[in-house]
């Protein structure tokens, strides 16, 4: 009796060993940043409302300022776990879980993994993921910008497309790019091309919205935001070899839909990103366009409410020994391209366009390869009403005091924000 347990034993050992040597280790992975951020908004007077054009001078500006501890000034904080299998004759399956943490107040954790929870097939001819995954016109986005989408230099064009819902133009919607997929999609399937093409790579994706489907049409329940919301489908195709690095990408969401009336609302964004190291100095640079859309099964009279938002980045960053200069301009613009229904939405559609323009700069000084301090500074300067926001971090909501944002009320509108990240980071 004794031996067949022992018997057992050594057969279970066994098995375990040999099943663990044929996959490769797992890894665990992470990014702890944490930063000291200072934000200031300010508001100008401009007159009191129902009376164009009177105004006061020397009427004072009202501004409101916050310094916080955040995360993510530099690279976004994050705890991750990732590992292969062999499976042989050039298969192999991956997977890749990846939580964002709130290291400043521990809120945010391995409670949620929301930034990448993915398996994939991988062979000679590509890789198959499924999961939650970064969007494929995310990565222009942030490989374009020297700041990488990261604390308060990111790049209007990111804060634009996944930056506050809470953003108003006036009378306008002009801006509110209502857009979940913007950086992630769930319930994705993505097919990336395989490595040896010569510099060429490129991603295609699509994300399931996984609602019911109603046969006849008519029994569909009257629930708005339920039928087509969160499908997403995109694409990005590049080419970098030595010095050059430049790819195009498109993606397109479906952000609201209510079958009953026969209206599908999406967002579209298409942009083109490049950088070219010259060694002394490496320059980025960005176009984008994002299209808000609604389409009708009985289009209205009076244009349908569609707008726009256009905008560029232009960038740089320069090696100084051990540190590392990073400079941006990015400057966005949102106008309609069909003016809504309503005489009021008519006339508001008239209004010059709101616009804003940033520019940032930092220094980053490494400690070694996996240690960095970093300073960064930035200015956002609002046009016609544009009121675009600055983060010291990004992971996890914002501080409680940009709730409010601007004082916007009592004929005061959003002129300028200024904000600062000093902090450290560590990768493992």
């Amino acid at each position: 009796m004794k031996r067949s347990i022992v018997a057992l034993a050594t057969l279970a050992t066994l098995a375990v060993a040999g099943a663990a040597s044929a996959q490769s280790s797992v890894t665990l992975f992470g990014v702890v940043d944490a930063a000291v951020a200072y934000i200031q908004t300010t508001s100008s007077f401009v007159g009191i409302p129902g009376t164009p054009g009177l105004n006061f001078i020397g009427a004072r500006d009202l501004k409101q300022s916050q310094w916080s501890m955040t995360n993510s000034g530099y690279h976004a904080s994050r705890l991750g776990f990732r590992g292969t299998e062999d499976l042989g004759g050039g298969l192999a399956v991956a997977f890749w879980l990846e939580a964002g943490i709130s290291n400043d107040d521990g809120a945010a954790g391995l409670a949620s993994i929301e930034r990448r929870s993915t398996v994939s097939l991988l062979s000679n001819y590509g890789e198959i993921r499924l999961g939650r995954d970064f969007v494929p016109t995310f990565w222009n986005d942030t490989v374009f910008d020297p700041f990488g989408t990261n604390g308060v230099g990111d790049s209007l064009i990111y804060r634009m497309n996944s930056g506050p819902r809470t953003t108003n133009f006036g009378a306008s919607n002009r801006g509110l790019f209502g857009n979940s997929n913007a950086v992630r999609a769930s319930n994705s399937i993505g097919y990336f091309l395989p490595s040896q093409l010569g510099g060429f790579y490129g991603q295609l994706m699509y994300a399931f919205n996984e609602a019911v489907k109603y046969d006849p049409g008519s029994t569909t329940p009257v629930a708005p935001n339920s039928q087509r919301t969160g499908r997403y489908v995109g694409g990005r195709f590049g080419y970098a070899f030595g010095p050059l690095d430049i790819a195009a990408s498109y993606g397109e969401s479906t952000t609201g839909d209510n079958y009953q009336q026969g209206i599908t609302t999406k967002v579209e964004i298409a942009n083109l990103g490049a950088s070219y190291d010259f060694g002394a100095v490496k320059l980025f640079g960005e176009i984008s366009r994002t299209r808000n859309t609604n389409d009708y099964v009985i289009p209205p009279l009076i244009g349908t409410g569609d707008f726009k938002g256009d905008g560029y980045l232009l960038g740089a960053t320069v090696p100084v020994g051990v540190g590392l200069i990073r400079l941006a301009y990015s400057r966005v613009k949102v106008n309609y391209t069909s003016p809504p229904t309503g005489v009021a939405a008519v006339l508001s559609a008239a209004s010059p366009d709101p616009s804003a323009g940033k520019f940032a700069v930092g220094y980053v000084h490494n400690l070694s390869m996996r240690t960095a301090l970093y300073a960064t500074a930035a200015y956002v300067k609002e046009k016609n009403g544009a009121s675009f926001l600055m983060f010291g971090g990004n992971a996890g909501p914002p501080p409680a005091f940009f709730n409010n944002y601007f004082t916007t009320g009592s004929g005061y509108k959003a002129d300028h924000v200024m904000g600062y990240n000093f902090g450290i980071r560590h990768a493992f």
